[in-house]
């Protein structure tokens, strides 16, 4: 039997140096398209669950912009980063601490959102069959789905087999990226030195394990869930998806509740 690969405790010491090393992500003009496609299919207020919220960055910006937001995700660390935020933002956030295979809501909501390549940390078909399962139950009648992922094509030709370093005063980190084919699964080993008392620093290692996703799958596991997938873009553009895109940004709709 094939042995799940799972990110076991990622994102525990990562989480406190996450946002520094995540600076050069554009969350504001991520967020611009995501309020963009929201309008377009309806939603311009309401309830929306953040799905793999992190430390609540895009959480943050569509609850400024009117959004009464829920966070889901399964590291503590990120949420206790993420719940800062919220003390200092005074934003009404309610974040949850859950594994989004498994997740669990009080009632429906307007849309979901799952931005970041969140969806690549689930590696197993049929719990990303579940997690969109799951989508489509928590989603009111006719709600929207709108999430990124990272394609078979980054981890291959990109990510794979290749060291990303960086050294900063207060932290650095050493990434290394393993990439196995058959099961299109993507290894990252993380060495952090985060810099303590007195000069000195402390080394931290984790590791991930992201699987690259065709769209062509994705869009069967959509409609395996029950889900209607409407369109998909080079991410945050408005063009087609090609074979060498390396994110791709994906629409679809809640179906079935009446």
């Amino acid at each position: 039997m094939k042995k799940e690969r799972r990110s076991v405790d990622a994102y525990t010491s990562f989480a406190k140096v996450y946002d520094r090393f995540m600076d050069n992500v554009p969350y504001k003009e991520w967020g611009e398209y995501l309020l963009e496609q929201l309008k377009k299919y309806g939603v311009s207020d309401g309830l929306v669950l953040d799905l793999g919220c992190g430390t609540g960055n895009m959480t943050e910006f569509l609850a400024q912009n009117g959004y009464d937001m829920i966070g889901v995700d399964y590291s503590e660390e990120m949420l206790e980063i993420a719940s800062g935020k919220k003390e200092e933002s005074g934003n009404d956030i309610l974040y949850l601490c859950q594994d989004m295979r498994e997740f669990e809501l009080y009632g429906t909501v307007r849309a979901v959102v799952s931005v970041c390549d969140s969806i690549n940390y689930v590696t197993e078909t049929e719990d990303l069959k579940e997690v969109f399962r799951l989508v489509n139950n928590y989603l009111d009648p006719g709600g929207v789905f709108l999430f990124d992922f990272n394609t078979v094509y980054k981890y291959r030709e990109v990510l794979g087999e290749r060291t990303i370093a960086e050294s900063r005063e207060e932290c650095s980190f050493i990434w290394d990226n393993y990439y196995y084919e058959e099961e299109h699964i993507n290894e990252y080993e993380l060495n952090l030195f985060v810099k303590e008392t007195e000069g000195l620093y402390r080394k931290y290692t984790e590791e991930h394990y992201q699987r690259g996703y065709e769209l062509a799958q994705i869009k069967a596991y959509l409609e395996d869930a029950g889900l209607i997938f409407e369109e998909a873009f080079d991410a945050y553009t408005y063009d087609a998806p090609g074979q060498e895109s390396e994110r791709i940004f994906v629409i679809a709709r809640e179906s079935g509740k009446h």
